[in-house]
């Protein structure tokens, strides 16, 4: 019987990762486990990889639980099948509040194997989301959304799964920490569109430094976000970025998501507010409303 797997690849020269599904396969799990597989880099090209995991999907020839390698001894023992999972729901930490608000949410589950999905949410708290989804999701599974007016990227846990209707599902999307700000109606700033040369200096996921030119897409008074340079540095990193004679620090506080229009721009915090490189006239901004009106009664 033939049988479809997925597998999750890591390439060997930087933490670029991905999962590829193996359909119509003959070999048992732990032969799939054993064998190097190809992986496209997008910062080193075709590389070699054994799977850090691997699973076997259910298909309708064989619906069956997917069992995983963990659960299957690599000298043949038989896989025990996932136990189904308590239908139950997680209490909610704060009150939501009825917000629009175009997102994405993208991730792997073995039922489906990767998705990428559009959608708006229908409530919003400090802890988290509702959307509706057509991609089945399980109680604890973990996927990560993206603030499409911010850009911000958090990983979500389900906490929640409701019948919408016969091909959609309400979701509750749980934090895994608590993101106070992250629902914001405004940036703290507002950005100006505004295209412009800058040499970015770094150091690359690898260690290595880099000298990267690049172009602007937006700009404002505390930050900007910037194409072309979104494969060579992570979250966290502290940057370089030069605009003629004139040079600052800046702190990468999201990474586009790959396979999207924004796979290769990276948003900036500026480190220096008393240094304006961009030798052009910023719109000033105001302080952001805050999700929850903490105090009601106070008037």
């Amino acid at each position: 019987m033939l049988r479809t797997f997925a597998i999750r690849l890591i390439c060997p020269k930087c933490d670029f990762q991905s999962w590829s599904t193996l359909p119509g396969r003959k070999e048992p799990l732990e032969d799939i486990f054993r064998t190097a597989w190809d992986l496209a880099c997008p910062n080193h090209g075709g590389q070699k990889a054994f799977p850090k995991e691997a699973l076997e999907l259910a298909t309708p020839e064989s619906p069956r639980a997917p069992a995983t390698l963990a659960e299957t001894s690599v000298r043949g023992k038989k896989a025990v099948p996932l136990k189904a999972k308590p239908a139950h729901k997680t209490p909610r930490s704060s009150e939501r509040v009825n917000w629009k608000i175009p997102v994405v949410i993208y991730g792997f589950t073995p039922r489906t194997g990767a998705f990428h999905e559009e959608t708006e949410t229908l409530q919003v708290n400090t802890n988290g989301a509702l959307v509706i989804l057509r991609t089945p999701l399980e109680l604890d599974d973990r996927v990560f959304l993206i603030h499409k007016a911010s850009h911000m990227e958090q990983e979500m846990r389900v906490a929640n799964v409701e019948e919408h209707s016969y091909d959609e599902h309400r979701i509750g999307l749980a934090f895994k920490e608590t993101v106070p700000g992250f629902w914001r109606k405004a940036r703290k700033r507002p950005r100006l569109e505004k295209s412009l040369r800058v040499v970015v200096r770094g150091t690359d996921r690898n260690g290595n430094p880099f000298v990267q030119s690049a172009r602007t897409i937006d700009l404002s008074r505390d930050g900007a976000r910037i194409d072309s340079v979104g494969f060579l540095t992570a979250v966290g990193e502290t940057i370089e970025v030069r605009r003629y004679w004139r040079k600052a620090k800046f702190r990468v506080v999201w990474i586009g998501q790959i396979g999207s229009a924004e796979a290769d721009h990276v948003g900036v915090h500026a480190l220096q507010d008393e240094k304006q490189i961009w030798g052009v006239p910023l719109p000033e901004g105001t302080a952001p409303k805050p999700l929850i009106d903490r105090n009601p009664s106070k008037k």
